[in-house]
């Protein structure tokens, strides 16, 4: 088994989405002298053999950015600037490369045009360590609203997938290596069962990490145009994505685990304003959205209960740290929510959400996370908010 997984040296940025193809194509001619096929479940990507002087390292955690021309000009390549100042492991979008709907006149793109993503692919290729992403309902799921164009949601996630996800490397300028959800349980625009290829899983130094394809907007539940077909399939493809990485974390002895995915599916009944509620004990949903769509009245089906009833299972299986991440809710927090049958909490759960946008006052929450790793500790995970000093609104820098 390989254990080196980086691409040594890195690739140089290009600025335009073919020519960055063509680089990684040559990349993945790499792969392919070894092997023929995309890692499977059996051939875990991990990095190295734990004789390393050094196993510490630090991590960048950003998303829901951006959501505005003065974000997409001056506010996120500030951030990548500042994350390209210090010393990365990799980095991790969880999700929404624009706001929720399209902003007329815009210079950036807004809506869900192809240039969208071409405009994505620029940042994370700008990123000096491997940049990883999970997709946002705002970019594949609430593309069928008419003010993003009216897109085929199922069409913009293909789309997304060939853009970001069409080899096994990562992006970035030193791309590493993953392990693929190659089995194929996700539907696309025609219908047809294709596999889950955004959902990601790496393993740096007794740590493994996965992104799971889990979404806001009811997890396309609600919205334009509920899609439960497509909800279904998807669903049971991250929990069993979900199920398989606590399965090689335990069978690897990893020291902890940590999750990214874009949406904020309520956890309890603590914050109304940001999240669905739901009871704590039994994780059902309290809160009800009303559908726009005539062919789905009454209230929305929950898009989480089933996958955070299986999360539930394997935290408290695993016993060891579990880091989940997510955007969505625009609101910068590090908690324990997550809460067992009989309404003890889990100590060995932490939720984390990233910086959002407040496009309103310009650069305020353009900024990043810096999570510090190292699995000889009994916490694994420590958390540095960067606050990017060029991106300071509200109070000037000292």
């Amino acid at each position: 088994m390989t254990r080196d997984r980086y691409v040594q040296g890195g690739l140089r940025t290009e600025s335009n989405v073919n020519g960055w193809r063509f680089l990684r194509n040559v990349a993945c001619l790499a792969v392919a002298a070894a092997s023929a096929v995309w890692p499977a479940a059996d051939s875990f990507a991990h990095d190295d053999d734990g004789h390393s002087e050094s196993r510490a390292y630090a991590i960048g955690l950003w998303g829901d950015l951006p959501y505005s021309d003065m974000q997409a000009q001056v506010g996120v390549p500030n951030l990548i600037a500042d994350m390209n100042s210090q010393k990365l492991a990799f980095t991790v979008h969880d999700g929404d490369l624009k706001a929720g709907s399209g902003t007329p006149g815009s210079a950036t793109p807004t809506t869900c045009s192809d240039a969208l993503y071409v405009q994505a692919l620029g940042y994370f290729n700008a990123l000096k360590s491997a940049a990883m992403l999970t997709p946002g309902d705002n970019d594949w799921t609430d593309c069928d609203r008419a003010s993003n164009g009216a897109f085929s949601s199922r069409e913009r996630l293909d789309h997304e997938r060939k853009a970001f996800f069409d080899s096994p490397y990562s992006l970035g300028q030193r791309p590493m290596l993953q392990e693929v959800q190659t089995d194929r349980l996700c539907l696309n625009n025609d219908n047809q069962l294709v596999s889950c290829v955004e959902n990601r899983r790496w393993m740096l130094h007794g740590v493994v990490y996965a992104t799971l394809n889990i979404q806001g907007s009811c997890n396309n539940l609600c919205d334009t145009k509920p899609d439960p077909a497509e909800f279904a399939a998807r669903n049971r493809a991250d929990i069993l994505w979900m199920q398989q990485t606590f399965q090689e974390a335990i069978a690897r002895h990893a020291s902890a685990v940590m999750f990214i995915s874009q949406a904020d599916p309520g956890w309890d009944n603590s914050d109304a304003t940001r999240a669905p509620t739901r009871d704590p004990k039994t994780l059902v949903e309290n809160d009800s959205l009303p559908s726009s769509d005539p062919a789905y009245p009454g209230a929305t089906p929950d898009g989480f209960k089933d996958f955070l009833l299986a999360l539930r299972d394997e935290v408290i299986a695993f016993r060891k740290p579990v880091a989940y991440v997510h955007g969505d809710s625009h609101y910068f927090r590090i908690d324990r929510p997550f809460l067992d049958a009989q309404g003890r909490r889990l100590e060995n759960f932490t939720r984390v959400e990233t910086f959002g946008d407040n496009q309103a006052h310009g650069n305020n929450d353009v900024h990043w996370l810096k999570v510090f790793v190292d699995d000889r500790t009994r916490e694994v995970f420590s958390f540095q908010p960067q606050i990017v000093p060029a991106n300071r609104t509200a109070v000037p820098q000292p």
